[in-house]
């Protein structure tokens, strides 16, 4: 079990457990080794990154294809970090309920930046009724240059006003991931790892609301079962 070749996937329900607990906490993969060993698994750091490499784009794509359309409103925002010690900026979109749309690691904050965020929504969204943004003009100028967006409405916030919440919030798994990481090190891993780290938090986003205990367990119900299904047709 020491190697994660491609017919071996007899161990899929331990492949998928190992890319979850990676995913879901700020683990790392000694961390997961750990706990798969207190379980009596066998396995080896190494092969845990494997699998997380391996599976993760797949999952998160599986994960995309399966979330319904929501929201008509996107919030947009970005923050720096760093890839190999090289500053980057992760541009973000949610909606108005908090849920995560998408999520681009790029170079430069500029209007191509803000453009290429854009265009990925597009090619996954219906055109929103609004676009909040902070006050970074970049927005502005990449909107006017998409036609299909000129008409809608683009309302622009301050970073700390409280119409912002739901991005700021957003951002904080994604801290928490970075520095459990000890910062990023490779700009495509980071971009995979963040997709599908994204779409778990959407899976989980009703199960950390301020519900009922029952509702709570009900929705984390349901989250474990999609997961398990997605996986099941992955590994």
């Amino acid at each position: 079990m020491k190697d994660a070749k491609p017919h071996r996937h007899r161990f899929r329900v331990i492949i998928q457990h190992a890319v979850w607990l990676y995913h879901r906490f700020s683990l790392s993969y000694r961390d997961v080794q750990e706990l798969l060993h207190q379980r009596g698994i066998e396995v080896s750091h190494e092969t845990v990154r494997e699998w997380c490499i391996k599976f993760g784009s797949l999952f998160a794509q599986e994960l995309r294809h399966r979330e319904p359309r929501r929201g008509s409103r996107w919030h947009l925002d970005e923050v720096c970090t760093t890839v190999d010690g090289v500053r980057h900026w992760l541009w973000r979109a949610v909606d108005e309920h908090g849920f995560v749309q998408g999520i681009v690691l790029q170079r430069h904050r500029d209007t191509d930046a803000a453009k290429t965020l854009l265009t990925t929504l597009l090619g996954e969204y219906h055109v929103p009724e609004a676009i909040h943004t902070d006050q970074l003009q970049r927005y502005g100028a990449a909107i006017q240059e998409l036609s299909s967006l000129v008409q809608v409405g683009h309302q622009e916030v301050v970073s700390a006003a409280r119409c912002n919440n739901l991005i700021e919030q957003s951002h904080r798994p994604t801290r928490r991931q970075e520095r459990q990481q000890q910062g990023f090190k490779r700009k495509k891993r980071t971009q995979e790892f963040l997709n599908l780290h994204a779409r778990i938090e959407n899976l989980r986003h009703h199960s950390r609301t301020s519900v009922p205990a029952e509702t709570r367990r009900i929705n984390q119900k349901q989250a474990f079962q999609t997961w398990s299904m997605i996986a099941a047709g992955v590994a």
